[in-house]
């Protein structure tokens, strides 16, 4: 990955590109290098580069991952090569278009490889931080093992595909802004194999694939976070004419802890003391993502100061590296006392300053300032 070109020189385009910028590049660069219009021999080189660089800038997460850590940092996202792994990111030229992307050039009789899937999994709060093997059931087109995949049944006969000709693929001349183009798709009739079925399978009737129920083994890292995506290679869709299977991508969802909020790496919760704690400090415990543990709380604590726990957050994905609990301090004032507690409080008050007066304007940080500075609000 070291001798890959930066993504950003690729695009032309410089590192602090907003969205617009670009998508613009893209488009600009890919009307020139795609090689329905471009015959030169290392445009299909360029176009599946330009393709592969705005599928990482144009994804935020992918995007802050490359920032940080370059081609590296992909691969803690299960990336290595997007134009090897088979992500889908030949497509996104399909996006601005309508349909000519550098799929449609190769031979539809061919091994084509099986689509990518998607499974959504939702997990805990702990589940995310901790990380766990977390088992799941998928239903997913497979390869009839009748007929391993060929659609007819064992032992009968083919015939030439009649609508292309035993090609397996269907063109079609369109004029666009580009010029002419030549159209290819697979033909529907016989999926792309050039052949029709005269006697189909009797497993599958003719589709060569038939829905399976399986239990699979997902490893979820310690530190994922909401929209997480874990790819399970060759778990996806079945290939075409002995290509390879796709990938399943396991996309997570993080449930909401009742005590717990959380901010890239570090775990913050309020913690709720009474007036005579927050005067006097404590040593209290404070629940934490593993167990409990000891906090001191200094006499003279006012509300919404800020305490941490060192090393109690949630692990970074990729090195392991813990973040802090943030423990954000809220005192609780009594609406009902009894006499008892009256008479102290009244007694206390005689040997404080009572006098109602301004307070000196200090420039400083409010509660509500600290809040949204932790959360990064």
């Amino acid at each position: 990955m070291s001798n890959k070109q930066d993504y950003y020189e690729i695009l032309g385009v410089p590192r602090n590109a907003d969205d617009s910028t670009l998508k613009n590049a893209y488009r600009n660069l890919a009307k020139k290098l795609h090689p329905d219009v471009n015959q030169d021999e290392a445009s299909e080189a360029q176009f599946k580069d330009l393709n592969e660089a705005y599928g990482v800038l144009s994804d935020p997460e992918k995007r802050a991952a490359y920032d940080r850590y370059g081609h590296e940092g992909l691969r803690g996202m299960g990336i290595n090569d997007f134009r090897s792994s088979g992500f889908p990111f030949d497509d996104i030229f399909d996006q601005f278009f309508g349909g000519f992307g550098a799929n449609q050039r190769s031979s539809s009789n061919q091994p084509r490889r099986g689509a990518d899937l998607r499974y959504d999994l939702t997990i805990t709060f702990e589940q995310a931080v901790h990380g766990e093997n977390h088992e799941i059931e998928i239903t997913r087109p497979e390869k009839c093992s009748h007929c391993n995949g060929e659609r007819s049944e064992p032992g009968t006969e083919k015939t030439q595909c009649v609508q292309c000709a035993g090609s397996g693929e269907i063109k079609q001349v369109q004029q666009t802004f580009l010029g002419s183009m030549v159209n290819v798709s697979i033909c529907p009739n016989c999926q792309g194999s050039g052949e029709s079925i005269l006697s189909p399978c009797t497993q599958c009737n003719g589709i060569g694939k038939n829905n399976i129920t399986r239990k699979l083994s997902v490893n979820i890292p310690a530190g994922v976070n909401n929209e997480t995506q874990i790819r399970l290679s060759g778990e996806g869709g079945p290939g075409e004419l002995n290509g390879p299977n796709g990938d399943l991508y396991v996309v997570l969802t993080v449930t909401p802890h009742k005590f717990f909020q959380r901010n890239n790496n570090d775990i913050i919760i309020e913690l709720e003391i009474n007036i005579s704690e927050a005067a006097l400090g404590t040593t209290t415990l404070v629940p934490t993502i593993d167990s409990q543990e000891k906090l001191i709380i200094p006499a003279g604590t006012q509300p919404g100061d800020i305490l941490k726990i060192n090393k109690k957050g949630v692990p970074h994905v990729r090195n392991g590296k813990r973040g802090d609990q943030i423990v954000i301090i809220s005192v609780s004032i009594p609406t009902q006392i009894n006499p008892e507690q009256k008479k102290l409080f009244r007694d206390i008050g005689n040997t404080l300053d009572h006098q109602a007066r301004p307070k000196e304007y200090k420039k400083h940080k409010s509660f509500a300032e600290q809040i949204k500075n932790i959360l990064g609000m």
